[in-house]
């Protein structure tokens, strides 16, 4: 299993790189012009690209919890392996949903980034540290943050397009009011998975360390993400802010996840591993 968890996260890597690429050739042969054949072509290899980057990404997981005898959550690689097919695969959803590569393409851009990460990441599995191993638990946690970083994700870069689209007026992007309801369904998705993150790191926290809250500096960043998010929908529900006001918060929010996520290796705590 060790050889097919690496081939398939190399493969992963080039598929996603190659998407891009490919999504790229696309985007620049439209401005020419609309009916190019190449262009044609290229989005149906962008498309296979992506999708076998999906595959892969789902063998490196799979590779490694046979390996392992448990879900992606030892360390920081098997996170961000789950963090990048959450991303990929929701980033499918919402093309299905809205007919759009570009969103699609949003997911892949950050899949490749944290796949690049995963590779510097790697890591030989190890026994679990006793707090590692309420197994059950800790698989819901994750996957409760994988469906939630990974919807936020598709959210944050509909907020980016959001924020292009309202200067440039492309019609190779989607229009800003589909990116807004975008960015919208994505924290409506996102943000019930996000506050169980929450619930249910606390519920593993009292079984480990003997209580459900202790400020360590994961615990509060996560706090802060969802609140931010929480601020969105006050916003956008209750007080009816729209546009560039929401998407701002919705970037804001995706860089409080980004410090969630990479908090263990800028502050000491209970969660500093590697």
């Amino acid at each position: 299993m060790a050889g097919l968890e690496s081939f398939s996260l190399y493969g992963a890597l080039a598929c996603a790189a190659l998407a891009i690429l490919a999504s790229l050739s696309r985007f620049f042969r439209n401005r020419r012009t609309a009916s190019a054949p190449a262009g044609r072509y290229a989005l149906t290899l962008a498309d296979l690209l992506a999708a076998l980057t999906f595959v892969f990404l789902t063998l490196v997981i799979m590779a490694r919890w046979i390996r392992t005898g448990h879900g992606p959550f030892s360390n920081m690689y098997e996170f961000a392996s789950a963090f990048t097919w959450g991303a990929v695969g929701i980033g499918f959803f919402f093309q299905w949903r809205y007919k759009s590569g570009a969103l699609r393409n949003i997911g892949l851009f950050i899949a490749l980034i944290l796949i690049i990460f995963a590779v510097v990441k790697y890591q030989q599995p190890e026994p679990l540290v006793p707090a590692l191993q309420q197994s059950v638990l800790l698989s819901v946690h994750v996957a409760s943050a994988v469906v939630a970083y990974g919807t936020l994700t598709i959210g944050f870069g509909a907020a980016i397009l959001f924020l292009i689209q309202q200067k440039k007026k492309s019609t190779l992007l989607p229009e800003a009011s589909i990116l807004e309801a975008v960015s919208y369904q994505s924290v409506m998705i996102g943000f019930p998975f996000l506050t169980a993150v929450i619930i249910l790191g606390a519920l593993w926290a009292d079984i480990a360390w003997g209580k459900y809250w202790s400020w360590d500096p994961k615990e509060t960043a996560s706090l802060v993400t969802w609140l931010l998010y929480a601020a969105y929908l006050h916003a956008r529900i209750i007080a009816g802010w729209r546009g560039t006001r929401t998407a701002v918060l919705l970037i804001t929010g995706f860089a409080a996840i980004l410090l969630t996520f990479f908090g263990n290796y800028i502050f000491s705590g209970l969660h500093a591993y590697g």
